[in-house]
């Protein structure tokens, strides 16, 4: 059978692997590769960072009362530099879930009606018309005592991402908003924020996890992302890292 005797009603039964449309299921036009700068580098197949400052060694589980959830933008995922997925080396409970417009993950809704927890959207307060949903950290000590497990939704993009995610997202609106309130500046390295009061995901989840009483773990995740703040950046100049920084030096300790 020639080309044009088969047709294209039938393309989508012999490509299987077709990308879709997650709320429609039809199949999208093919488009071009997502390439992120440094892509041709060689990496390391468990950490993703270059092979030359490796991030293995240094990676420390740690326990924490309170839960992260990611609710990631899909460019995020193909971003070496993106911090999010350092909050899951170090803390096992943390969730990821892509975010789609059209197409809330249907384990994230089902999560979010678990009485088992208290979710929280990490968000500024900034905007008047959600101000009725605005808490302190005291409601995230209420939620502990009352026997559930409090969640920091992290909504993982960069700001213009974050600011999308949040308003398209009706899911969301019925949960209470959480500003992170510190002052701490970034020490994100890695792309350029407007200010250095933007803190990266993995800064906000440490602040959250240390106001939130979980003082270990966000050591631990400091120390994580630190390290890999520093070898990522030193990795672009093709520079190795050596003696150990102290960060590191604590994490191999707890491996030991």
């Amino acid at each position: 059978m020639s080309v044009s005797e088969s047709g294209t009603h039938n393309a989508d039964a012999v490509s299987p692997n077709v990308e879709r449309d997650p709320a429609t299921g039809h199949p999208r036009p093919p488009r071009r590769e997502f390439k992120a700068r440094g892509s041709f580098v060689r990496r390391c197949e468990g950490c993703n960072l270059p092979e030359l400052n490796c991030l293995c060694p240094y990676q420390v589980k740690a326990e924490s009362h309170a839960q992260v959830w990611l609710l990631t933008h899909p460019l995020e995922h193909y971003k070496p530099t993106n911090t999010g997925r350092l909050i899951g080396d170090v803390l096992s409970q943390t969730k990821v879930f892509t975010w789609y417009r059209t197409a809330p993950d249907e384990q994230l809704m089902a999560l979010l009606d678990d009485p088992r927890y208290a979710p929280f959207v990490i968000f500024p307060d900034d905007q008047p018309d959600y101000a009725d949903r605005v808490v302190s950290l005291a409601a995230v000590s209420d939620a502990r005592q009352s026997g559930k497990i409090p969640v920091y939704i992290l909504l993982d993009g960069t700001w213009r991402q974050a600011r999308r995610i949040f308003r398209k997202s009706p899911y969301l609106d019925a949960l209470p908003v959480l500003p992170l309130r510190t002052e701490r500046e970034t020490r994100y390295r890695l792309r350029k924020p407007a200010s250095k009061a933007h803190l990266c995901t993995a800064e906000v989840a440490i602040e959250l996890l240390r106001q939130g009483g979980d003082t270990s773990a966000a050591e631990v995740l400091d120390d994580y992302f630190e390290v890999f703040n520093d070898s990522y950046a030193a990795s672009r100049s093709y520079h190795k890292i050596d003696p150990p920084t102290a960060a590191m030096q604590r994490l191999a300790a707890c491996r030991t």
